[in-house]
């Protein structure tokens, strides 16, 4: 279902298309007979703006001084919100709907009346037009990259929100904005918004801050009386009384705080303790149950970006020898037991990324950039070397040598050195302990081409500031793009963003090719031209060799404890900012019985 223009509608989506019309009762994924009450505990494993897995030491958690809190989006509502079974739909939540000018560049939203602030003040336009003028001139570098092409937020009145975008605006700066946090204009008026605080925000969300032990652990505490929780996009959502996030230095650490029954919820990203440890007793007498559920969303990137803003990883042919001294098949097999599949592309998982041939519409649009891009991807995408499994492939690591050679970096008293005569060294950068065994056999051969590799390990707190400040040689990330890739892409990909200080551009991609393909992405009216853009954009990015792709799997591996429940029929899409599809903070739900009856079977 379309919008018109000017029409009003009661949700927005990149292309104009809506599941649910305008009476739509619930989400048809939601159990609307889920009980209330219990508490969903875990550790963080999503994180964005300035929060950490680790640590926190602040409750504002959209900007960039320090380490904000998890879980602070569920204590403010947003103009908007998302459908978790549709690619980027958005449905009204403090807006009950909004009017789009024929140019699409005027969003016109209107508020709902009933919107409360959590001391019972009013949520007016004019709240709403303060936090977006705010975030945009104060918020966290990816927030003001993401919304530079929204030009003004204006409120006429309390009622009507008008948002102007700027010509050729991004296609999904409009979502993003809808679904930014709505803050009290008169919290502020008072209160300096950009500063790191352990102050409770004034929140409308359908949670509030409960107690919290700096560096230690969260709680938020449900609102039993919001405004906003029989609203069609809240129905059969929020069910947990208390949401709780505890915080440990170390995944060995927090995996027996797991068996320990100090946090409820684990995700399990770890594939040896998948396999090793999760035979503790809670396991055996069935008060802990383990569960595999689908990832159908884009796994996207995950690897050891390679910073090109140090000159000595300038050369393309450096960067690929870098690629080529990593054994996936090794690592995979011997560490961590065979469940991974090597990452290829940043799409990976989905249909934007490339496979085989150029199609006629890729190749139509790649010839627009010949000259400017490598031959190579008028051909097959690049796909990293599959090893012999030894841990050390020769021919590979002879491939390599010869690459660093040809690049001008010889071998010197059995050291490899730069075309300066420096010593080439290279420092991984991470704060994660659990990453050693994974470094170490790349240390390895990396030693056997003659170059000094070695891993620093550092506190969450200076391994932010070191990666925001892109003092690194390599280090591990993992992101993923949306079911409908935008502007959300400039932050990871774009010459601007190689520039700003706190962005995702770890490896500093400074390419014009790209940034031109970016805003064909940004500027594709529809999905089959979308899929094309970022079918070429991924060949272009594979070329330049900006990281040594890891590992992903497709598949969720949960441990809980006896008590909590999920839908049947969970959605395929992420259903906010800060969750997958799992929507395990809100749509999931404590069964008292159930948990009754573990303790008894015990």
């Amino acid at each position: 279902m379309a919008a018109d223009a000017d029409a009003e509608v009661h949700g927005i989506s990149a292309f104009g298309d809506l599941k649910y019309p305008a009476d739509f009762p619930h989400f048809d994924y939601v159990n609307l007979a889920a009980p209330k009450g219990g508490m969903f505990s875990t550790i963080p494993s999503e994180r964005t703006y300035n929060q950490s897995f680790q640590t926190f030491n602040s409750l504002n958690a959209f900007i960039l001084k320090g380490e904000g809190a998890q879980g602070m989006d569920l204590t403010f509502a947003t103009l908007m919100a998302r459908a978790g079974d549709e690619p980027d739909a958005l449905y009204g939540l403090a807006a009950r709907s909004v009017r789009i000018s024929a140019d699409k560049l005027t969003y016109r939203f209107t508020m709902r009346p009933e919107a409360r602030f959590h001391d019972g003040a009013k949520m007016t336009a004019h709240d709403a037009a303060f936090s977006l003028t705010t975030l945009k001139t104060k918020g966290h570098p990816l927030i003001l990259q993401q919304m530079r092409d929204m030009v003004k937020a204006e409120a006429p009145d309390e009622a009507t929100l008008i948002v102007t975008f700027a010509e050729k605006r991004g296609r999904d700066v409009p979502l993003y904005v809808a679904s930014l946090p709505i803050f009290s204009q008169s919290y502020y008026a008072t209160r300096p918004f950009d500063e790191s605080t352990l102050d409770t925000p004034l929140g409308s969300g359908p949670y509030k801050v409960g107690k919290f032990e700096v560096n230690r652990y969260i709680e938020f505490e449900r609102i039993k009386d919001w405004w906003g929780a029989d609203l069609p996009v809240s129905r059969g959502s929020f069910n947990f009384d208390i949401v709780r996030y505890e915080f440990y230095r170390d995944r060995d650490v927090a995996f027996e705080g797991f068996t320990a029954k100090n946090y409820l919820f684990r995700e399990e990203f770890l594939s040896r303790l998948w396999a090793t440890r999760y035979d503790f007793p809670a396991i055996k007498d069935g008060r802990v149950k383990q569960e595999i559920l689908p990832d159908d969303t884009p796994s996207g990137a995950q690897g050891w970006f390679i910073n090109l803003r140090r000159d000595k990883f300038g050369d393309v042919r450096v960067r690929d020898a870098l690629t080529l001294a990593f054994d996936f098949e090794w690592t995979n097999k011997t560490i961590m037991y065979g469940t991974y599949a090597r990452t290829q592309s940043p799409f990976q998982n989905s249909d934007m990324m490339a496979n085989g041939p150029p199609s006629p519409e890729e190749l139509k649009l790649l010839e627009t950039f010949r000259g400017q891009v490598p031959d190579e991807v008028f051909g097959l995408p690049f796909v990293p070397p599959v090893s012999d499994g030894s841990g050390q492939d020769r021919t590979l690591l002879r491939k390599a040598s010869q690459l660093l050679a040809d690049a001008g970096l010889a071998i010197k008293d059995g050291r490899r050195v730069l075309p300066n005569g420096e010593a080439f060294k290279i420092e991984f950068l991470t704060d994660d302990t659990t990453f050693q065994p994974h470094h170490a056999p790349y240390i390895k051969n990396l030693g056997t081409l003659g170059i000094e590799a070695s891993l620093r390990i550092v506190d969450a707190v200076q391994y932010r500031a070191r990666v925001e400040d892109f003092d690194f040689d390599m280090t591990v990330e993992r992101f993923s793009m949306s079911a409908t890739p935008g502007d959300a892409m400039r932050p990871f990909f774009s010459s601007q963003a190689a520039a700003t200080k706190g962005s995702y551009n770890l490896a500093g991609i400074a390419n014009p090719v790209l940034d031109a393909l970016i805003e064909r992405i940004i500027a594709a009216d529809n999905r089959a031209d979308l899929t094309t853009a970022c079918r070429v954009f991924d060949r272009v990015f594979r070329a330049g060799r900006y990281w040594v792709p890891q590992w992903y799997r497709t598949t969720h591996p949960l441990a809980y404890w006896i008590g909590f429940d999920h839908p049947k029929n969970l959605p395929r899409y992420q259903i906010d900012n800060y969750s997958s599809s799992l929507g395990e903070r809100t749509l999931w739900w404590w069964d008292t019985a159930k948990a009754a009856n573990s303790r008894q079977a015990k």
